[in-house]
């Protein structure tokens, strides 16, 4: 196990500097810069590119950037002057998750009881009905079903809250619209995990030696069927916080994605480089929790 996890730590530190070299390469190669406006003159976009050491040589700045990436330093932000990567990211991430885990609940509290009940009722009208929502599901785009939410509980009932998150109300739109692409996914993998589990050998021995029902399905069948799901998870958190964004914009959440396009749109590199590094080593650090995981949920995997 401690092997494994060292040798998890050092793919990832491999994995951030690749991340941050093509990011900060990549930054730069576009034509233009964060201070060439219309209004700018000349020597004020110089004074500022020297200011923020943009007029150095390029690997004289990735070095700085290196070295500062270091130290955890992302640097200032350009746009926000006296604010610093690591400040915005501080403020705004928090809003971008809490967001991010009501909707990961919405997805699993919808996706895996809906293909737990499509396995147990399989080629009947309720199987159908779910598989063709969860179909339907995986080629809505989340912003046309916050277009579509909007509009009816937002617009026409009048039910919920449009703008912001100052209560639980303001969550429920948002989450749902962010929640229901990876419940479909998550009702078809569970569909297909437990009709795979349920044609096992161990299951019918199971239910030879008169185990009940329930006993098979929750101390048998679910734990292995869930597997699959948990392999999602990762997945599903980084697609959840990073496809918020567009969801953040729709509502006007004062989360990451607001800061992220305005960065990107303002040539800000900074919050850009930093908003990258940030949400791939959360990605990593997902990915090994995922992984760890699995050997509680099956204890027949192994770690080499």
């Amino acid at each position: 196990m401690i092997k494994f996890i060292v040798k998890r730590i050092l793919s990832a530190v491999v994995t951030l500097f690749v991340v941050a070299t093509l990011t900060f390469f990549l930054m730069n190669i576009v034509p233009g810069g964060p201070f060439n406006t219309e209004r700018a003159s000349k020597k004020t976009v110089e004074a500022m590119e020297r200011k923020y050491g943009l007029d150095k040589p390029l690997l004289e700045q990735y070095t700085m950037y290196m070295g500062r990436l270091i130290r955890l330093d992302l640097g200032d932000s350009y746009k926000r002057v006296g604010f610093s990567a690591n400040q915005i990211i501080g403020e705004k991430f928090p809003v971008s998750a809490g967001l991010g885990v009501v909707a990961i609940c919405f997805a699993l509290l919808m996706g895996v009881p809906a293909g737990v009940v499509a396995a147990y009722k399989r080629n009947t009208a309720v199987d159908r009905i779910i598989m063709f929502i969860a179909t339907l599901g995986i080629a809505v785009p989340n912003f046309v079903m916050a277009t579509i939410l909007l509009l009816l509980f937002g617009l026409a009932l009048g039910w919920l809250p449009t703008l912001g998150l100052s209560s639980w109300q303001h969550y429920i739109m948002p989450a749902f619209a962010l929640a229901f692409f990876p419940s479909c996914f998550i009702a078809r993998l569970m569909r297909s995990s437990m009709l795979d589990v349920l044609g096992q050998d161990y299951i019918k021995t199971a239910r030879a030696k008169g185990l009940t029902e329930r006993k098979v399905v929750f101390k048998h069948v679910l734990r292995i069927s869930v597997v699959p799901v948990v392999s999602y998870l990762a997945m599903l958190s980084a697609g959840v916080l990073t496809g918020g964004f567009v969801i953040e914009r729709i509502f006007t959440i004062p989360g990451m994605g607001k800061f992220f396009v305005e960065s990107i749109n303002n040539r800000d590199y900074p919050l850009v480089m930093g908003t990258t590094v940030f949400f791939s080593a959360l990605l990593i650090v997902l990915n090994l929790i995922v992984d760890l995981l699995y050997g509680v949920i099956d204890p027949r995997i192994k770690y080499d």
